[in-house]
């Protein structure tokens, strides 16, 4: 169960560096600056919509063996 658990946290690891940034200035975000806004709902397409449901569901199957891993 550990070993699946490890794998299964490499492969999030992984999944989630490969998405793209949604944000280009995250620190004008912080620093206040006007030209982006964090709050805005942008709509995902493509390969961006995809690495996103993929990195959901790695997400939940990892939480998922870990609890069951903690419990056995």
């Amino acid at each position: 169960m550990e070993i699946v658990l490890l794998v299964l946290s490499f492969i999030v690891i992984a999944v989630v560096l490969l998405q793209s940034g949604k944000s280009q200035g995250a620190s004008s975000a912080v620093m206040g600056g006007n030209q982006m806004n964090i709050f805005t709902r942008t709509k995902e397409r493509g390969a961006d919509k995809i690495m996103t449901i993929i990195t959901a569901v790695l997400a939940v199957a990892f939480f998922v063996v870990a609890i069951l891993a903690g419990r056995l």
